[in-house]
């Protein structure tokens, strides 16, 4: 069989399972396959697959009509540029967390105090401080950290699996040694009198009713704490207005991704418990998806 053969029954296959974007996500795996570029497959239409290259292919594509996450399978993603290893312990990053991210690296560096002896072109430092709150794979923590190298970064989650993953990528990614992880349940987690300049968080916000109606994807491969937001999907935005304020510096901010249709109620929790709400970010689709807000 040759490769443009397999393209074709493997896309016909996953388009009968319902996938999403079959021809693409062939290519993908195939191209993992063969490790290769996925554009390179096409100068290789004609090549023959060896007997062990036809069964590896077979079995992926075989994974994948089985709803399984492409990112599982091929064992990582990217995010911000960064490859991060994913598994069933944590949220499989998103492209629109990646705006987030951003942001924080952005306020870091502004926030920062300019000091000529430490320098990047993101991040000029007097050791600003940010938590990441509920890190996952901690690809937020990562990229914050290798773009504000002086930055001290704090990546903390309840799940003991998904913190060993986010040290994982951390030593994947040479950041390893800036980052402090942190097991435990949200801010009892920290020291007494821990203080940041910056928190950050994409935590769940999935109404719990509705954790039965997604993608298979999701709702069968991410963990249900990852997505489980309570009744309306908003308590861990009332546990965060009401705890964070006790762990930011004074000129400090917080940055929190939230789900569509939400912008509006999270914004009127924090305002309740006294935040001032600076602005609602829209992402690459132009949803409201990021609330950043101070004291």
């Amino acid at each position: 069989m040759t490769v443009l053969e397999a393209i074709q029954k493997s896309t016909d296959f996953l388009g009968k399972k319902n996938v999403e974007s079959p021809r693409l996500q062939t290519e993908l795996l195939l191209a993992h396959v063969l490790k290769m570029p996925r554009m390179k497959l096409y100068l290789n239409f004609d090549r023959i697959l060896t007997t062990a290259e036809t069964d590896a292919l077979r079995e992926l594509v075989k994974r994948r009509g089985q709803r399984e996450p492409l990112q599982h399978i091929v064992g990582s993603t990217s995010f911000c540029g960064f490859e991060m290893a994913v598994s069933r312990h944590a949220l499989v990053p998103r492209p629109e967390t990646e705006m987030l991210a951003e942001l924080g690296w952005q306020w870091l560096g502004k926030h920062s105090t300019p000091n000529t002896q430490h320098s990047t072109s993101n991040c000029q430092n007097a050791v600003p401080s940010a938590l990441d709150f509920g890190t996952g794979t901690g690809c937020i923590a990562i990229a914050m950290a290798a773009k504000c190298p002086n930055a001290k970064i704090t990546a903390l989650d309840i799940s003991a699996e998904a913190l060993a993953l986010a040290r994982e990528n951390a030593a994947r990614n040479t950041v390893v040694g800036r980052i402090e992880f942190l097991h435990g349940d949200g801010f009892a987690a920290l020291a007494s009198g821990a203080r940041f300049d910056l928190i950050v968080s994409n935590p769940p916000y999935i109404a719990s009713a509705e954790i039965a109606t997604l993608d298979p994807e999701v709702r069968d491969f991410d963990p249900r704490a990852a997505l489980d937001g309570g009744t309306d999907g908003l308590d861990f935005y009332r546990r965060l207005a009401t705890e964070a304020k006790n762990f930011l510096k004074p000129d400090g901010k917080i940055m929190l991704e939230f789900g569509d249709g939400q912008a509006d109620a999270i914004k009127t929790i924090f305002e309740m418990e006294k935040w001032i709400v600076e602005a609602v970010q829209e992402d690459y689709s132009q949803r409201a998806r990021v609330l950043v807000a101070r004291r």
